[in-house]
């Protein structure tokens, strides 16, 4: 943090700033069923996107990264059009998204940097939810937290062009440390469980694959759109009025309607169902062993979820299955899974902090050999879980500092 102050003081020679801190995240349980409107879970890391800030009077955008090369530089009132694969794509996205609805007042001068900048942990997001509270913040602008999941939420599907649902956004901004989070992405709504008393002290691993392909170049909107033919395919065998396929959701078709036509659906598609539909019973019976401190049962979900993802979702590159594979058989691993759209970045478990040794030692000796090509490049990261996006205050920035 000390290095991005300087820096942000070094170009801007301005001694007054703000910080926010938005943190990565990890979906325990829920894969691939935001975009199906399904219930998923979510938690946010101790690892951060980070951005130093303050106002530009005259309405321009200049952001510098510690992370990328190159600067990004505009007017609010000229925003650059989308630029694949660019770094500075999100902080356009963000002024287009409240200019929708809101009047900035004024631009941004900032330093950005994450800790961990590896896809699965939606970064993307993070940086999002960074730009936009930061943008809020000069501009006196009261926007509650539902709302910045909305703009986020525009960001990466209306300007980026990435078919996902909710969950990144709701994860980044909503968590809160010791809780599951809980988001019912067809209504919205969200609650907090508590974390049992009884539950054991666990950690989170991360483990970056090495491979970093964006989500753009992958079958991530494919699969999207075989979930919804699937659900149009059920309506069809079901009798029901057909809706309009880009309009079609699996958390709209009845646990009835799907155990009645499952085995008229071919191929792939009754994978997609299958998928759905069992993960919503993981969802459920995870919020309840967390409420009972059973990290073991919470775990084997968690693994079961893995398998989905491989073999009915058909997710996942030979990387991540490695890694997968790997945490599987390792003592000390309660669960993993692939986190995020699962075709690059990471894998995640949650593990007893006793075994961090261990669990980092079998990945090292099996990843790099299975995997040559990113032996220099693959990470094995211990997060704990925290607070979701906030603003640092003033009494809390010497303590950032320190």
């Amino acid at each position: 943090m000390q290095e991005l102050v300087n820096t942000f003081k070094q170009l801007y020679g301005k001694k007054a700033f703000q910080i926010v801190r938005s943190p990565l995240r990890i979906c325990p349980l829920g894969a691939h069923v935001d975009h199906q409107d399904g219930l998923v879970t979510g938690m946010a890391l101790d690892s951060n996107v980070e951005i130093v800030f303050a106002p530009s009077e005259a309405g321009y955008i200049r952001i510098s990264s510690m992370d990328f090369p190159d600067e990004e530089y505009f007017h609010i009132d000229s925003v650059p059009e989308m630029l694949p694969g660019f770094w500075g794509n999100y902080i356009r996205g963000a002024v287009l998204s409240l200019q929708q609805d809101q009047k900035l007042q004024y631009g941004l001068q900032a330093v950005i940097s994450g800790k961990l900048p590896i896809g699965g942990l939606s970064s993307s997001a993070a940086v999002t939810t960074a730009y936009l509270m930061a943008l809020a913040e000069v501009s006196d602008l009261n926007i509650s937290k539902e709302e910045l999941v909305s703009y986020s939420h525009w960001v990466e599907t209306e300007f980026i062009g990435l078919k996902n649902g909710i969950l990144d956004q709701s994860a980044n901004i909503l968590s809160e440390d010791n809780r599951l989070l809980v988001m019912d992405c067809k209504t919205s709504e969200h609650y907090l469980v508590n974390k049992s008393p009884d539950m054991p002290e666990f950690e989170v691993v991360v483990v970056y694959s090495g491979v970093s392909k964006a989500l753009i170049g992958t079958d991530y909107n494919n699969r999207v759109d075989e979930c919804k033919v699937a659900g149009w395919i059920v309506e069809e065998l079901a009798g029901l009025k057909r809706t309009a396929l880009q309009d079609v959701k699996l958390r709209n078709i009845s646990e009835e309607h799907y155990l009645r036509y499952r085995d008229q659906v071919p191929g792939k598609f009754r994978k997609r169902l299958d998928h759905f539909f069992t993960e919503q019973e993981r969802v459920r019976s995870g919020i309840e062993a967390w409420e009972q401190g059973d990290l073991v049962q919470f775990g084997k979900l968690m693994f079961e979820s893995g398998e989905s993802s491989i073999y009915q979702y058909e997710s996942g590159c030979p990387e991540l299955i490695t890694i997968y594979q790997v945490l599987k058989e390792t003592e000390g691993v309660y669960g993993a899974r692939f986190s995020g759209a699962g075709y690059r970045g990471c894998c995640i478990g949650l593990i007893d902090p006793a075994y961090k040794e261990q669990i980092k030692a079998n990945i090292d000796a099996v990843y790099p050999n299975q995997h040559p090509a990113y032996q220099d490049v693959y990470k094995v990261h211990f997060c704990r879980t925290n607070n979701g996006a906030r603003l640092v205050g003033e009494e809390d920035i010497g303590t950032v500092l320190k």
